[in-house]
């Protein structure tokens, strides 16, 4: 099979801004011209002076684009596209133009897309989209779940063919062509549900340098796609000279991974919440520590498989005995949360003597896990009296910088460590900043329990320095 290539999307209000992002398009190895977005559109113009082989397409309403006019009018912009030379016109198998197919098939690409799901039909949608006798089948459908992307696998092993899962699930395909089989992937702005930006797709997923031979490792999270963790592992795979990639991997469920991952052949995960109690207990093998924490944060495929540890409680503890600035041991520590990251922090803390009291607005939830780790439990909010206040609830993450889980609380102690970050400090750290305390967030802490992931996965230590320039960008 030869290498995939990148299409980015463009679409734009007016002839001129479509044009514009024609040639700003310089990550791409071709491009789709979306027409149907376009007031007035001009297929000479599009295809004039381009430097990159185009698709032209020009998406109805009915099948999820822009394009209000008669089928008629459209029509006659696909046949102006394929007389004018454009390499590739976007067909949509639904829309009956067998003799427009005909005319000159090798340049057509005959396309479905279902935004439901994937049609039970699938397999005989895509007989009768080649019985077309087209040159490509495209074949998009929504992925709610991972597994929902492996009935498309089965599509390119007939011939040429790019399929697509839309959605978060779906981005997988999309940054993996050559596991799945497409001869090209669309990126973009989201002109289409889950599509990535093509630059984002080169330079952090290393789109260039995955092959089906490439190790597969990745992020296990509801969320995957707002993690810093691809742009740390990937940029150290290609500082070490390692074949392999890190993705995010939109799992609806735990079951849903693990489907996934037997199917690709992944080696390695990070998991984050509410998978880490799943995680552990998907294991057959895990150390002491991660036994004692009852959580898993990283899993790797041993002898078909899992094995599983804990790096969050190294990776706490790393910045902060230097930011404590002295010894842990009989510092009174309060812990909002009680998941899976709390549960880390209260066993990291406890391991080091301190008095460790873990907080949650769920009581019952927060003395069971305190019992789990062997420490105590207390109301919510916590009491003053703290010396060290450490945040693992979501509360003050990206695009929730404002939010604390302490509005308004006086702050007393000496440091207050929360692990989440983002843009700028989170209100719960200026408010404590303002009070007078020292403040942490969780950057260096992400930082350093994905050195120790890297390690515990390659059986080498991270480049020194690489990860952490990978997620230094504006306000972090």
């Amino acid at each position: 099979m030869t290498t995939p290539r990148l299409c980015e999307t463009v679409t734009a209000p007016t002839m001129a801004e479509l044009i514009a992002a024609r040639d700003a398009a310089s990550a791409a190895d071709l491009v789709e011209l979306r027409l149907d977005g376009v007031d007035r559109p001009d297929v000479a113009g599009a295809l004039a002076g381009r430097t990159r082989p185009v698709i032209v397409t020009c998406r109805p309403l009915w099948e999820g684009g822009r394009f209000d006019g008669s089928e008629d009018g459209r029509r006659r912009l696909l046949e102006q596209a394929l007389a004018a030379g454009a390499e590739y016109v976007d067909v949509e198998w639904q829309a009956g133009f067998a003799d427009l197919i005909a005319s000159d098939p090798a340049r057509i690409v005959i396309s479905s897309h279902d935004f439901s799901g994937v049609p039970r039909d699938l397999a005989d949608r895509v007989r009768a989209m080649r019985a077309t006798g087209a040159g490509t089948i495209k074949v998009a459908v929504m992925a709610r779940r991972l597994s929902d992307t492996l009935p498309l696998r089965d599509i390119a092993r007939e011939g040429r063919a790019v399929v697509i899962g839309m959605g978060d699930a779906g981005i997988i395909t999309r940054l993996l062509p050559a596991r799945f089989g497409s001869c090209w992937t669309y990126g973009g702005n989201a002109v289409a549900p889950g599509q990535v930006p093509a630059a984002r797709m080169r330079r952090e997923f290393r789109f260039a340098d995955v092959a089906p031979s490439t190790r597969l490792f990745g992020i296990v999270s509801p969320n995957a796609m707002h993690s810093l963790s691809p742009a740390m592992h990937n940029a150290a795979f290609a500082t070490a000279g390692i074949d392999a990639v890190y993705l995010p991997m939109a799992a609806a469920d735990f079951q849903d991974f693990e489907t996934f991952a037997a199917a690709m052949g992944v080696e390695g995960v990070s998991v984050t919440i509410p998978f880490k109690l799943d995680a552990l207990a998907a294991a057959a093998t895990a150390d002491a520590l991660t036994r004692d924490v009852g959580a898993a944060n990283t899993l790797r495929r041993r002898d078909g498989t899992w094995e599983a540890t804990n790096t969050d409680v190294e990776g706490f503890l790393a910045p902060l005995v230097e930011a404590f600035g002295g010894p842990i041991a009989g510092t009174r520590a309060a812990v909002l949360g009680a998941g899976g990251a709390a549960r880390a922090v209260a066993v990291a803390l406890r391991a080091h003597g301190a008095c460790v009291t873990l907080h949650a607005r769920r009581e019952a939830q927060a003395a069971a896990v305190a019992a789990d780790t062997g420490v105590a439990a207390g109301g919510w909010p916590p009491a003053a009296g703290w010396d060290l206040l450490v945040n693992t609830t979501p509360l003050g993450g990206t695009g929730h910088r404002d939010e604390s889980p302490l509005p308004g609380a006086a702050f007393t102690g000496r440091l207050v460590y929360d692990l989440t970050y983002g843009p700028g400090e989170s209100r719960l750290l200026r408010d404590a900043r303002a009070a007078g305390c020292r403040t942490l967030d969780g950057l260096p802490m992400l930082v350093a329990q994905a050195e120790r992931q890297f390690a515990w996965w390659t059986g080498q230590a991270a480049p020194p320095g690489v990860m952490k320039r990978a997620v230094r960008g504006p306000g972090l």
